[in-house]
């Protein structure tokens, strides 16, 4: 070994030469180089207009609220108080879910643990149901008709509640809006339920009056569900767009709506087993006054059911329609992550 000046480092041992090209990158420390993070993980997505639609919910509850007190206490009605509340009483639990469910929203959606943000939910329902079944006690007179009402609200309430807890935030809030869209055009459309059933062939048998009163139920029910498909679809997208402005990855992909499009048609649904186990005793209270009013509690929920179905299934077709219309042809890159 050399021991002349100069030479110390050839007694070292030999060192490979590093490329600083191919040294490994260390992660960055700044917040702005962060990849955004995928819907689905980490935090739960921000549900955009959930304070707006909080709010619109309980005016539409209130006034649900309002006009089932205002037909029950009008003596010019013609028909007594037990058959008026059984026939309110789905229009109330419909506007009680959607209440629930998009006020429990706007208060989870600053909320990130997934368990915090459940118990909240359901804690804004129970507050909601509450809020509601006082209000009943207190305005409607005090009898077991009042008491069924109260009830079976402060539940449907809850169970809204519970279902804002879900971890899409966005899709609830397509949901509700679209669920409170087709429950506003129901009340719009009962206005024009005479002209048409002149106009589906109503005549003075009573066959053609039913003929036609199916005819008018179905038309009420498939644009219903065409206008729940086409909010729920346009909340996804209009939320969609919102989070690529603020930087975040969005993957809503086809499931998420269909949830929502079909949403309001299964509210409807578990609107009617809410009625069927809560309010069960009025409406059996309602069909024992008379053989007419059987027949009608027994048309009226089977005419229930039917709109269900079809508000879900043309609901979520119009919304995987008006999906399917945006999605543009795959590009090489997705064809070999695909194959891959």
């Amino acid at each position: 070994m050399s021991n002349q000046p100069g030479s110390s480092t050839a007694a070292e041992p030999d060192q490979p030469v590093v490329d600083p090209a191919d040294e490994p990158e260390q992660p960055s420390t700044d917040p702005a180089d962060e990849p955004a993070t995928p819907e689905g993980t980490g935090r739960p997505a921000y549900a955009p207009g959930a304070v707006v639609l909080a709010l619109l919910t309980v005016g539409w509850l209130a006034a649900m609220l309002w006009s089932t007190r205002a037909a029950i206490s009008s003596a010019a009605a013609g028909v007594t108080a037990i058959s008026l509340s059984a026939y309110a009483l789905p229009g109330v639990i419909c506007a009680a879910l959607v209440a629930g469910a998009a006020v429990a929203l706007a208060v989870t959606n600053p909320l990130g643990r997934a368990t915090l943000r459940f118990l909240a939910a359901v804690g804004t329902g129970l507050l909601v149901g509450f809020a509601a079944a006082v209000a009943i006690n207190l305005t409607y007179a005090d009898n077991a008709t009042t008491n069924t009402i109260a009830g079976t609200t402060a539940a449907a309430a809850i169970i809204g509640g519970a279902l804002a807890g879900a971890r899409n935030a966005r899709v609830v809030g397509g949901l509700a809006s679209a669920t409170l869209a087709a429950q506003v055009f129901v009340v719009l459309f009962s206005r024009t339920r005479d002209p048409l059933s002149d106009l589906f062939g109503a005549g003075d048998t009573q066959q053609s009056m039913l003929d036609a009163a199916k005819w008018v139920s179905r038309t009420e029910s498939l644009l219903a569900g065409l206008i729940a498909g086409l909010v729920a679809f346009g909340y996804l997208t209009w939320a969609r767009r919102r989070a690529a402005r603020r930087g975040e990855s969005v993957q809503l992909r086809w499931p998420a709506y269909l949830v929502a499009g079909a949403g309001p048609g299964l509210l409807l649904l578990l609107t009617e087993v809410i009625i069927r186990i809560g309010g069960r005793d009025l409406l059996n209270l309602a069909a024992a006054l008379s053989e007419a009013d059987q027949v009608a509690q027994t048309s009226l929920g089977t005419s229930r059911l039917d709109n269900s179905i079809w508000v879900l299934f043309v609901g979520a077709l119009t919304t995987l329609i008006a999906f399917g219309r945006t999605l543009g042809p795959r590009t090489v890159e997705e064809d070999e992550q695909v194959a891959a």
